[in-house]
């Protein structure tokens, strides 16, 4: 049997049980449904939650299908209700997990696969910036980019987390001291995080000959600055602001949602990266790789490592 047939079965169970407790346990209802009726919301859930995701682990397809849709539909609904009632604030997290297990799940079901490769493509699809364009251009253009993915994902994003957080009931009440000191310790990690996102983007975008963009990446292979003592300066830059957003408004949902970023980031989008860094770059990316690890910075760097990005691109 598959692992997205296996995961089926595993919610099958876990809703079967779900049920149950919501049915013999008065604070489990509470937590999940709120105020709403259970009878009611039964009546639907068991058929296409429960007795389809047991279908679908039997290998009816139809039936992974079905509860996809409705798993995914019951967490837009139930979300939308905590937000209105404040109630049930639990249950539209264990619907939200739900809902991603089961769209990974019926990947694996109908092609056999997750299709990481649909996010390099469309507006994402892998490409060269402009090699005769101004280093002028690609650092405006980098700029850009700072300001809108910042804007974003460290701004937009983790105030409706925050905001979702507390409307649903599920912010905890900290004492005074340790709030102080998340939202100091906040503050100061994200100040040094947010110069090393610029110090690795000030690298791209003027010795690489491009973005960080993936529709307009370097043509040259950037091992200079940041880059010389991690491989992804960029992306640790971005999970660390991530979480120190999280500490910066005492919100543990936030802190959570950096740090699914970056499993998404490290196995979806990264060998994607640099699969293409090897394609276009060959030996020099191969060499760098084996000297300069992807995660944790080396310090001080090893005299070994590259120390200047003047590599040309392999056609």
């Amino acid at each position: 049997m598959s692992w997205g047939r296996w995961y089926f079965a595993l919610q099958a169970v876990g809703g079967a049980a779900s049920w149950i407790a919501v049915f013999t346990i008065p604070a489990v209802q509470t937590a999940t449904l709120g105020s709403l009726q259970p009878f009611l919301v039964a009546l639907a859930d068991v058929p296409l939650f429960v007795v389809a995701s047991a279908l679908a682990a039997a290998g009816v397809r139809a039936a992974a299908v079905v509860t996809t849709i409705w798993t995914a539909a019951v967490a837009v609904a139930l979300a939308t209700w905590a937000t209105v009632t404040t109630e049930a604030g639990i249950g539209v997290l264990i619907m939200t997990g739900a809902a991603v297990g089961s769209v990974l799940a019926l990947s694996l079901v109908l092609l056999g696969r997750v299709p990481t490769e649909w996010v390099a493509s469309g507006p994402l699809r892998f490409r060269t910036a402009d090699p005769e364009a101004a280093r002028r251009r690609h650092v405006l253009g980098t700029v850009v980019q700072i300001v809108v993915f910042w804007g974003l994902f460290l701004g937009v994003f983790p105030l409706v987390i925050a905001f979702a957080e507390r409307r649903w009931q599920l912010h905890p009440d900290l004492p005074g001291p340790v709030s102080v000191a998340s939202v100091v310790t906040g503050a100061v990690v994200l100040v040094a995080a947010s110069a090393l996102g610029i110090a690795s983007a000030a690298a791209m975008s003027t010795q690489g000959a491009g973005t960080p963009l993936p529709s307009a990446m370097p043509n040259r292979l950037v091992v200079a600055g940041p880059y010389r003592s991690v491989r992804n300066p960029m992306a640790l830059a971005g999970i660390t602001q991530g979480v120190a957003v999280g500490l910066l408004l005492t919100s543990w949902m936030i802190v959570v949602y950096a740090l699914a970023g970056s499993i998404v980031w490290n196995c979806v989008v990264r060998p994607l990266e640099e699969a293409d860094l090897e394609h276009r770059f060959g030996d020099d990316f191969r060499r760098y790789a084996e000297r300069v690890r992807c995660w944790v910075p080396r310090w001080p760097i090893p005299a070994s490592a590259p120390v200047e990005a003047l590599s040309p691109p392999r056609r």
